[in-house]
């Protein structure tokens, strides 16, 4: 049973940091999956944040380009989301999601609160 959680979520006020992590399990090829960040606000849709394919560098939406660094741990089969600089339109629900053997799968979500 493949199973994401996310922790890591948090109030903060601007210009804080905080570091998010997505725990992969139920796969054992992990290491060949590329792993999502998405975040939803409040009233708004959900927005890719960025991405890390395996064995490849991360891409990042233009909102998090230079703020946000995402990272896995292959040992640990976890993906990060550091956030930096962060502002109060980055307070959203954060989400990670991979898709295997064409299905989409996502975490529950956590909670990011940034207060100016």
């Amino acid at each position: 049973q493949v199973q994401l959680v996310e922790s890591g979520g948090g109030s903060v006020q601007a210009g804080g940091s905080l570091k998010l992590t997505c725990t992969v399990s139920g796969i054992d090829i992990f290491n060949i999956i590329d792993i999502d960040w998405y975040r939803q606000a409040p009233g708004k849709q959900r927005e890719l944040v960025g991405s890390i394919p395996s064995g490849g560098r991360a891409n990042y939406a233009d909102a998090a380009k230079g703020r946000f660094t995402i990272s896995r741990d292959y040992d640990k089969k976890t993906v990060s989301l550091e956030m930096n600089d962060l502002r109060p339109e980055d307070a959203a629900d954060y989400y990670c999601r991979l898709l295997f053997l064409e299905t989409v799968y996502w975490g529950q979500g956590t909670q990011v609160t940034v207060s100016s």
